[in-house]
């Protein structure tokens, strides 16, 4: 893919300090060093390296990246690195996308509740699936899942939603077979609907009785008790959105599905279109008009609004594993799994290590000398900068 003409980082370096001046008091920490982490990405002002042609000697210098998990432009390695890993523990049977939707209703009152209700999300998509998954109507099964937090819809606008990939089948409830589900059908999503509506918005309840929810603002009132019951019953009497997609075929076909939905940010560098007048222009699928193409225009306020909502807290994990893939019992659930499928489990991938390509023959480029922030920005200009560390690797 060809390298973007237009960064989020040039509209933050164009902008940021306006919009700061502007905003600033309404931000939070995290909104602040995701900015910062952004504008410095692969400038002087991280240090960089040397890098050295292993064929024909050429050098460049190289900056470092700021490895923020916001930044469009650091994604592709931990996503390489995070997907050879899970390559080892993919099962041989057909898998499942679905995607647990929050109503735009609740959208207010999660931004005031990131942590918790992010969290209540993740919990209350998965603890449906493993509820249904066990009913012997349906499954009877023991299954394992991977869900992945998203926050945005393409216009940028908050749309918190859940990714599930799941195997097609699990375990029995004594855990002495394996069951397949059907190959083109995986859980009733009506019932699923159902199931997950009525585990979050119990929990939500709970949240309010234990005194943990925040509102501000226009949300003041729903501290009522009263008056959030009657906001309960208005989310309780909508059709919340469960999605199943079609099950994938190989594994091979899991790992480049899975790269589409795993660190993502809010918005590529590369749907970005112009930057103008203090206006940014940007491409969008409409989904309510068959997936169609636009270009949305935004004032640089309202995109970097836009942009910074979808800025998690921070520690907040957004790629979790539950039932059968839980950390505490992951290997030993694959160990059962493939037993039972007979299947001897698939190669790990090697790590991936990001290797730059010599510009003129093409051979690999080698890293040479560590430079300092201070060796590329404060050294005096008639003075040699301390001469770097050289690399041992």
């Amino acid at each position: 893919m060809n390298r973007p003409t237009l960064e989020v980082a040039d509209i933050l370096r164009a902008s940021g300090s306006s919009f700061l001046e502007r905003h600033g008091s309404h931000l939070a920490p995290q909104h602040r060093k995701v900015i910062d982490a952004i504008v410095r990405c692969r400038t002087a002002a991280l240090g960089g390296h040397r890098d050295q042609c292993s064929g024909c000697g050429h050098q460049a210098l190289s900056y470092n990246s700021c490895r923020n998990r916001h930044c469009p432009k650091c994604q592709g390695n931990a996503r390489a690195k995070w997907l050879a890993a899970r390559s080892a523990e993919l099962l041989p049977v057909p898998y499942f996308h679905l995607v647990f939707t929050l109503p735009h209703e609740l959208s207010a009152l999660v931004l005031q509740n990131k942590r918790l209700l992010y969290d209540l999300l993740f919990r209350a998509s998965a603890a449906t699936l493993l509820a249904v998954a066990r009913d012997p109507k349906h499954l009877g099964a023991d299954i394992g899942l991977l869900s992945v937090l998203h926050t945005w819809g393409q216009n940028l606008q908050h749309h918190p939603h859940i990714h599930c990939v799941v195997p097609g089948g699990g375990l029995s409830l004594d855990g002495s077979r394996w069951i397949a589900a059907s190959s083109r059908f995986f859980l009733p999503v009506r019932v699923l609907s159902r199931v997950f509506r009525g585990k979050f918005t119990a929990e939500l309840k709970q949240l309010l009785l234990q005194g943990k929810l925040q509102f501000h603002g226009s949300l003041k009132e729903l501290a009522a008790p009263d008056r959030f019951q009657r906001f309960l019953r208005q989310l309780f009497s909508k059709e919340w959105v469960v999605y199943a997609k079609p099950p994938f075929g190989s594994a091979e076909h899991v790992l480049n599905y899975l790269a589409r939905y795993t660190h993502r940010v809010a918005i590529s560098n590369h749907r970005l279109v112009s930057f103008k007048d203090d206006r940014v222009s940007f491409r969008w699928k409409d989904y309510a008009a068959d997936s169609k193409q636009k270009t949305m225009t935004l004032s640089a306020d309202e995109f970097l609004r836009r942009f910074l909502i979808h800025v998690l807290p921070k520690g907040l994990v957004r790629i979790r594993h539950f039932g059968l893939f839980a950390n505490r019992k992951r290997s030993a659930s694959l160990l059962r799994c493939r037993f039972l499928l007979n299947a001897a489990a698939p190669p790990q991938q090697p790590v991936p290590t990001a290797q730059i390509k010599c510009p003129l023959c093409s051979e690999p480029m080698l890293v040479v000398e560590r430079i300092t922030s201070y060796q590329l920005l404060c050294a005096p200009r008639n003075s040699s900068p301390p001469k770097p560390h050289l690399d041992s690797s």
